[in-house]
């Protein structure tokens, strides 16, 4: 490794109290996104507002469309922003408050349409309420992570952002679920006089405090510290250069093609709600790899020393087709019959998969902050704006993917939701339900994922070709720095 590119890591720009708020800023956000995620946001749809299976699949497939448009757009923007705070900040200090209430009114749905004899209505109420969310959410997601390569031109500063965000989020943003899941039970078996409806909407109402509270502080509490080129690129010019970034095509082709593998997220409610019919099951069964998946952190920096981004990708999509697989065959006789054998199982893939979704939660996020660097080191422009519109787009679109794809196979299998002479919500499931759920809970979405190693086995922003670009940007970065100061030369 080269003495320059030995300097640039030994630097340390950031503090541990602007880490800090990094991470509690993330936490704040990821709060009330898990209410939205893999397949809580379907469950909610389906059975608790009661909207079809085919008209949910359709409307995440088609605002999933709009992402494609809105997320490489609004990253355009923010590259062309230039003020005295920067050109993310002004963004994260805005939108903690529109998105607060777009999560309330999103889970509304069902209290506010409670008479409403329309299925018309509460599709309309569902595409407008989740388009308004998503809005708003792509304003702060994108300048966020924007922020984690622009917070510091150093490597093992932006890991530690990166690991700070993802850590306390976390044990923080984790809460949602856990607390949703226990609340459904409860409301499922009678033990308090809450509906399902209502579980969802008072954890949109503590999302909203927890984004006003905690995910402002990205916006009061961090800084930006790569200088920016005093030209504004227009909105055209960034969409060419992500065009023109051979590394970051080939993350968002293997992210979407991975994003079979989030189909487990989805079946892993269905799984738990209407085969085990246990949904705090997923709390003990969680519970060990969550605690590993907490330790995972500390041994980042000894996993990257032994082996590139890269490397580490292509490990994880390995290890958990394999696992996924064998916890299929192992639990074959006892998926919806031996809670005991089960919890075990399922306890031991998730504890495996820990180590691996920790290392996701902080390597694709450096990889693309990788790509910034080598476009700035190829054109002289920094384009966090669109870089990052990219893995959020890509989050949302792989995620709206595995939602849709998900939803619309509940019929397939014999998974369906409907109204007994009470007017309450049953399910209805076939002879072969269950073994559907559970394969495309552990092995099949892993199995597919694999396909996301070919484009993977074309990346190559790795090693002394990424040392040599870092050294020679700290070196340019120091000039432009007297330059917009006016410290530098007039050539």
């Amino acid at each position: 490794m080269s003495e320059k590119n030995e300097d640039v890591k030994e630097i340390r720009y950031v503090g541990v109290k602007e880490n800090l708020a990094y991470g509690f800023a993330n936490a704040g956000q990821v709060f009330g996104y898990n209410l939205v995620a893999g397949g809580y946001l379907s469950l909610f749809f389906t059975k608790v507002f009661g909207i079809p299976e085919k008209a949910v699949a359709m409307m995440i497939i088609v605002l999933g469309i709009w992402d494609t448009i809105n997320d490489p757009l609004m990253g355009g923007i923010i590259d062309r922003t230039r003020t005295r705070y920067g050109k993310l900040r002004p963004y994260l200090l805005i939108v903690p408050i529109p998105l607060s209430i777009a999560t309330i009114m999103l889970f509304a749905g069902p209290e506010i349409l409670a008479d409403a004899k329309s299925t018309t209505v509460k599709i309309v109420y569902m595409y407008i309420s989740y388009f308004i969310w998503e809005f708003f959410y792509t304003i702060g997601d994108v300048p966020f992570w924007g922020m984690s390569t622009a917070i510091s031109p150093s490597p093992s500063d932006r890991t530690r952002a990166i690991s700070s965000a993802r850590f306390i989020s976390g044990i923080i943003g984790g809460l949602s679920t856990t607390i949703l899941v226990v609340m459904m039970d409860l409301s499922n078996n009678g033990v308090w006089g809450l509906t399902l409806s209502q579980d969802f909407l008072i954890l949109a109402a503590v999302a909203a405090v927890m984004l006003l509270g905690l995910f402002s502080l990205a916006g009061f509490k961090t800084k930006e510290r790569v200088v920016q080129s005093v030209r504004e690129p227009s909105v055209l010019e960034g969409f060419k250069v992500m065009f023109k970034n051979k590394p970051l095509l080939l993350i968002i082709v293997g992210n979407v093609l991975g994003a079979l593998a989030g189909l487990a997220g989805v079946f892993q409610t269905y799984y738990y709600s209407e085969v085990l019919n246990l949904n705090s099951a997923v709390l003990w069964i969680g519970l060990p790899g969550t605690i590993f998946g907490f330790l995972t952190y500390l041994l980042i920096p000894k996993v990257k020393k032994k082996f590139d981004n890269r490397q580490i990708v292509i490990i994880n999509i390995v290890c958990r087709a394999v696992v996924g697989t064998l916890v299929f065959l192992a639990g074959l006789k006892f998926y919806n019959s031996n809670v005991l054998v089960i919890s075990i199982l399922l306890m031991l893939q998730n504890f495996i998969f820990s180590f691996f979704n920790t290392i996701n939660m902080v390597i694709p996020t450096e990889m693309i902050g990788d790509t910034v660097d080598y476009m700035e080191w190829k054109t002289g422009e920094r384009n966090e704006g669109v870089s990052f519109s990219v893995l959020t787009f890509v989050g949302k679109l792989t995620g709206s993917i595995s939602t849709a794809l998900g939803t619309a196979l509940l019929p397939i299998i014999g998974l369906t939701f409907t109204k007994n002479s009470m007017g309450e919500q049953i399910t209805v499931k076939g002879d072969h339900t269950d073994l559907c759920v559970w394969a495309l809970y552990t092995c099949i979405p892993y199995l597919l994922g694999l396909l996301s190693l070919i484009p993977y086995s074309f990346y190559t922003l790795t090693g002394k070709k990424l040392e040599t670009i870092r050294a020679e940007m700290k070196v340019r970065r120091e000039q432009l720095s007297k330059e917009v100061s006016g410290g530098g030369s007039d050539e």
